[in-house]
């Protein structure tokens, strides 16, 4: 227990600088694409690059990790989150919008190795400890929430290029990760995982838990990034300055992460999908208040209820995706979830900057409804179908 509690902490220190690079870019993205882009529509496009990065790289980052473990995956993967930063840091300079694109696609797979912190924990950790360890590194988050948004305030108009200071701040939280990353100790694969016999991965994905999974990560994740990537846009259409934007964001990551210093503890109490239906309510009064008004503190009750709602969905489906799968089966397991979690994410993404151009701030929340209710029903559905899983 003590090995699987240092390792907790320790990927939990890669988890926050993970999550300053993560809010930084979504905090900046679509503004530096507004800035260097012709066409307005497509500001949005470097935030979606991000996710699309990591949507690439969420099997491959599984396979690879699965051949030579954990340890040389998270190191791999954040040499390239230097690499990206770096050329990022040229394409501002450059002044080259799709060179921005680029880099941040490259950031992405950083990103994508990253997601694999929460399951390395998981992975050390007893049954009765896993969706604790689990919680423990995602609360970790909340210090991009803290750090990220206030050092881009300081760090974008750094040097006479906008935008340069905050990319190449990113590389050196790279490096910190690289330090952290030396003293884990994570087990090699184990013999069961390599030569176990597996399932088909299309008979690991009709399990009704997994569809529940992966569709509570996916939509409420997607769901998240569709009015998270458009929030700094709307409140700069709404005349509100970036500092006020930055403080919603910062409040938004505080609503994702704080809640996971006791959402493991709150599954194992009340039951997976209990928690999970929470987040289903809690990303609706999110819409709610979106729609309530456009005064900063309207931004403030949507983001922040928004951030808890996401909080309950992803680390509910990561918990009761863990009981879906043999050794045998994690990676590509782990992989699709994610893999698919980053699909819709990005889609929603893209599709962020489109309708809010098109048809506005209200029509985007109201975009978001349909597919809360498909995450209640099928939440529904597996309670009734399989009643022991509403208590994972």
């Amino acid at each position: 227990m003590e090995h699987a509690k240092k390792n907790v902490a320790l990927l939990a220190g890669c988890q926050a600088m993970l999550f300053v690079n993560n809010v930084t870019l979504f905090a900046l993205a679509s503004l530096a694409g507004h800035h260097l882009a012709d066409n307005k529509a497509l500001a949005t496009l470097p935030a979606t690059a991000y996710v699309v990065g990591a949507a690439l790289n969420m099997l491959p980052a599984s396979y690879f990790m699965k051949r030579y473990g954990r340890q040389a995956g998270f190191r791999f993967g954040t040499s390239m989150g230097i690499a990206g930063a770096s050329l990022a840091c040229v394409a501002m300079w450059a002044h080259s919008f799709w060179l921005l694109c680029v880099a941040i696609l490259v950031l992405g797979a950083y990103n994508a190795f990253g997601q694999y912190y929460r399951f390395a924990a998981a992975d050390t950790a007893s049954r009765e400890f896993k969706a604790k360890a689990i919680s423990l590194v995602m609360a970790s988050s909340i210090v991009g929430g803290i750090v990220g948004p206030e050092l881009s305030k300081y760090t974008k108009d750094l040097f006479p290029v906008p935008f340069l200071g905050a990319y190449a701040s990113l590389i050196l939280f790279c490096l910190v990760t690289l330090a952290l990353l030396a003293f884990i100790r994570i087990p090699p694969p184990t013999e069961a995982e390599l030569t176990e016999p597996a399932r088909a991965l299309p008979a690991v994905m009709a399990q009704p838990a997994f569809i529940v999974a992966v569709m509570g990560s996916a939509i409420g994740y997607g769901i998240m990034s569709l009015l998270m990537t458009a929030t700094p846009l709307a409140m700069s259409f709404c005349g509100h300055p970036y500092d006020s934007a930055a403080f919603i964001i910062q409040w938004h990551v505080i609503g994702m992460f704080a809640p996971s210093f006791f959402t493991g503890s709150l599954i194992r109490r009340f039951g997976v999908l209990n928690i999970m239906f929470c987040g289903v309510l809690l990303e609706a009064a999110s819409v709610a208040a979106a729609l309530s008004g456009l005064q900063v503190a309207h931004f403030w009750w949507a983001l922040t209820l928004l951030g808890v709602g996401w909080n309950f969905l992803y680390i509910g489906g990561t918990t009761l995706l863990t009981e879906c799968y043999r050794e045998s089966e994690k990676a590509k397991a782990q992989g699709m979830h994610d893999f698919l979690v980053f699909v819709i994410t990005a889609t929603s993404s893209f599709s962020s900057g489109l309708l809010i151009n098109r048809s506005g701030w209200e029509m985007l929340n109201y975009a978001a409804l349909p597919f809360l209710a498909l995450i209640a029903a099928a939440i529904i559905w597996l309670g009734l179908r399989q009643p022991r899983a509403v208590a994972a």
